[in-house]
This record gives structure tokens, sequence and C-alpha cells, in this order.
């Protein structure tokens, strides 16, 4: 991933709410030091080619940026839908552990699939994640053009049962 930046998190250091070392800037009276409201949330093993984390949290509240199906140990992009389809599911497992969070956080996800009329490996990772129809989370797949040779890409929004300390 490459150095921190000021104001991130990593890992399993979500729970602080301020990253490592702290972040400043966002107290109450505008400039002074204080713990910041948006929080950075990076992942081992995940980055974006842009300057952008992996995911931002303010509170309970977290939102994702583009989770795509890079490997998680070569960062190759496998050619098949079904194995990026899977490395999807495991960043997003990933992101939510790293959050102190788990997979029944989840509001809602949106996929973009290059063809959307193939949802079958995405639909069998959906029901291995969420296999209670009375508790999956919100769902829209959408067309999309992607990058590269990406077939899918998933955003989510998660409300996590305790709000970081700070």
């Amino acid at each position: 991933m490459g150095a921190e930046r000021p104001g991130t998190q990593s890992g399993g250091t979500a729970a602080d709410g301020a990253g490592p070392g702290g972040a400043t800037g966002g107290g109450p009276g505008g400039g002074e030091p204080g713990p910041a409201r948006r929080v950075s949330v990076e992942l081992p093993g995940f980055a974006h080619a842009n300057p952008i984390p992996a995911a931002s949290r303010i509170g309970p509240f977290l939102a994702s940026g583009a989770i795509t199906g890079r490997d998680p140990v070569t960062r190759a992009m496998p050619p098949e839908l079904a194995r990026q389809c899977a490395n999807v599911f495991t960043h997003v497992r990933a992101l939510m552990a790293a959050v102190g969070g788990s997979t029944d956080d989840i509001l809602k996800m949106t996929f973009r699939l290059a063809d959307p009329r193939d949802r079958d490996a995405l639909n069998r990772e959906w029901l291995a994640m969420f296999p209670d129809p009375a508790r999956r989370p919100a769902r829209q797949s959408l067309a999309a053009e992607l990058d590269g040779a990406a077939l899918v890409h998933c955003d989510l929004l998660a409300v996590l049962a305790a709000a970081p300390r700070g």
C-alpha cells in the first residue's frame, strides 16, 4: 500500500478511530487539533491507482471506494469473472474486519458488471456471504465500462455496531 497518510487507519487499528499516531485538524473550533471526523481506511494488499483510500468512515458509517477483483496476494486481475467475484468478496470481508465490523453491518452493496447478464458467479458469492434471505443487504447491479481487465467492481455502505472511540 505504501506509506500511510495522516488520518488513515490500517488493518486492525480501526477501533480507535484515529489511525496510527492520531489524526488532527477536525476540532470543534475549526482548525484546532483534535480527532478528525472523517477517517480514511487502508487495507494491506489492496490499493487504488489514485490517491484514495479503500474506504472512509465517520462514526459508525462506512463507505467504500471501488472494490475490485484483483488477487489479494499477487495483485493480478484474473481473467475469469468467477475468480474476480471471489476476490471482491474476500476484500469485502477484509475491509469489514479491518474496521472492527462484520458483513452483518453492510447496509447496501452496488455492483458494476462488464456484462450484467452474467450474474451466476456474483450470485454464488452473494449467497455464500448472505445465506439468510431475511438478513441480506440491499443490492444493485449495474452495467458499466470498467478499467482494463476488470469484469466486476463493488462498493458498499455499512453501519457499524459501535462508533470508534475518540
